[in-house]
């Protein structure tokens, strides 16, 4: 048998292992994200973007957004956070 070097029109493919790992890491995240406490993460998503975790979406308070890049950063496997979680609507401009 002869095995050549992988490749889909010259450029070597994204291997399914990459993808299945990027995904698993993605749902552990999401899942600290839901159980923790101090953080009501309902509307905050989780994805990848060249090797490090990006947080989008919002939530309620300042502390929230803070909780929710600690709680990234713990999950085993994640070398790097990029948290752009912003406040909800009802918290933007109201009076401190």
């Amino acid at each position: 048998m002869v095995f050549k070097e992988p490749t889909f029109h010259g450029l070597a493919p994204e291997m399914e292992a990459e993808i299945a790992n990027r995904a698993s890491l993605e749902a552990a995240v999401a899942n600290a994200l839901a159980i923790a406490g101090g953080i009501d993460a309902s509307d905050v998503e989780v994805t990848m973007e060249e090797g490090q975790v990006v947080l989008t979406g919002t939530v309620g308070t300042v502390g929230e957004i803070e909780r929710a890049t600690a709680v990234a950063r713990a999950v085993e496997g994640v070398n790097a956070v990029q948290n752009r979680i912003l406040l909800s609507g009802s918290a933007v401009g109201s009076p401190h």
